[in-house]
């Protein structure tokens, strides 16, 4: 079987930056390829048509067509082109897409199969900040998921709530993200610190304008306790800030903010470290589908606190491989939090526990063997 993924984004330097989506399908798509299939990456919005490999991936970087007020459309129908050209040449058997703003609205291949998989449309995305969503990106993810064959969801929440905002009623096999379980090893190495860490985008919508709140408290009951943030900076959509951690900096206490640390962006193969040090993780989010950035810490045996919202329990068993609290109960946050940090016992426990999920539930080749029964089954029914 020779698969596609459709993105705007991979994590590679001649592509560009990326963001979760990008690497998920390089989780995937790596993963797949050391079972023996072939995997192409196709990577709309770049700067030139190139193709090349890394490692045994081959990424074919896709231009998009400039022309006033239709450039969607022809890019759209350059795309459909080269999956044409590509599955009648026997390179590709199926493409899947994110449904991120709905490339696939208006590609339709001939014969080639297309899957979408669930990351969180930006419909889905407005809808849980309550933000008013652009119509053409609501019109196109809608009809990108009507027109697909396939359809995939990394979780039971997010798909339910797509199902819900786009007034569909689509039948959703549900695969959650993986991540490679050797990579983020489990090396128990908690500092005597007590170093709470976040890492993520900070912006809004994963809570970081709450984590202030959250530290004080921290603080309070923990003059020791120490927050670290990695991540980069980003716009904040509702003050027109184009600094949220200029925004977060007055929200701290002043003694409490002697204890804190930014450390800006890190590249992706540092994060480990980072994760190591860390006492416990924190991930006070209100929007996600199904974050990594939970597997992966879970993945480094390290305790965590995190949003309750949605997804959270199809990853968290609320005291048992981690704990769940609603971002704006800032006091039930920082309990939590200082409970971690007091209790070393707990911090094993959790650890051992969290470990254990992500290896039965979100390793990379759990992930991988449910996508090629999937992607198996699309191609027969669509044969």
């Amino acid at each position: 079987m020779k698969i596609a993924f459709l993105t705007p984004e991979y994590p590679h330097t001649k592509t560009g930056s990326s963001g979760g989506i990008g690497t998920s399908i390089k989780n995937l798509a790596e993963n797949l390829s050391k079972q023996g299939f072939q995997v192409r990456i196709l990577v709309y919005g770049q700067k030139n048509d190139e193709t090349f490999y890394e490692n045994q991936l081959l990424i074919q970087k896709i231009k998009n067509i400039k022309f006033k007020g239709l450039s969607w459309f022809f890019t759209r129908k350059k795309i459909e082109s080269i999956i044409n050209n590509l599955h009648k040449e026997k390179k590709i058997d199926i493409v899947e897409a994110p449904d991120w703003t709905g490339i696939t609205s208006f590609i339709q291949p001939k014969k080639c199969p297309v899957v979408i998989r669930l990351n969180g449309s930006d419909t889905y995305f407005c809808n849980l900040e309550n933000r008013k969503v652009k119509f053409w990106n609501k019109f196109h993810e809608k009809r990108a998921l009507k027109q697909a064959n396939g359809h995939i969801s990394v979780s039971e929440f997010t798909a339910k709530k797509t199902n819900q905002v786009f007034n569909l009623n689509l039948p959703f096999t549900i695969i959650p993200n993986g991540i490679d379980i050797h990579k983020f090893s489990d090396i128990h190495q908690n500092s005597t610190e007590n170093i709470i860490l976040y890492f993520g985008t900070l912006i809004r919508k994963k809570g970081a304008l709450e984590l202030p709140y959250i530290f004080n408290k921290v603080y309070a009951l923990n003059p020791n306790a120490k927050l670290w943030l990695v991540g980069k900076d980003s716009f904040d959509i509702k003050t027109k800030s184009t600094s949220t951690w200029k925004l977060m900096q007055p929200l701290f206490d002043d003694d409490a903010f002697k204890n804190v640390e930014y450390k800006g962006s890190m590249p992706y193969e540092k994060m480990k470290e980072i994760i190591q040090q860390a006492n416990v993780c924190v991930f006070p989010t209100f929007a996600e589908a199904l974050p990594v950035s939970w597997l992966e810490a879970m993945a480094m045996q390290k305790p965590i606190v995190a949003s309750n919202i949605g997804w959270a329990n199809e990853i968290i068993n609320d005291g048992e491989n981690g704990f769940l609290v609603h971002p704006k109960e800032h006091d039930v946050f920082a309990q939590r939090v200082n409970e971690v940090l007091q209790n070393t016992e707990l911090q094993k426990t959790l650890a051992h526990k969290g470990r254990s999920t992500i290896e039965k539930h979100f390793s990379n080749e759990v992930i991988a063997n449910k996508s090629i029964a999937f992607y198996k089954k699309v191609i027969h029914e669509n044969h």
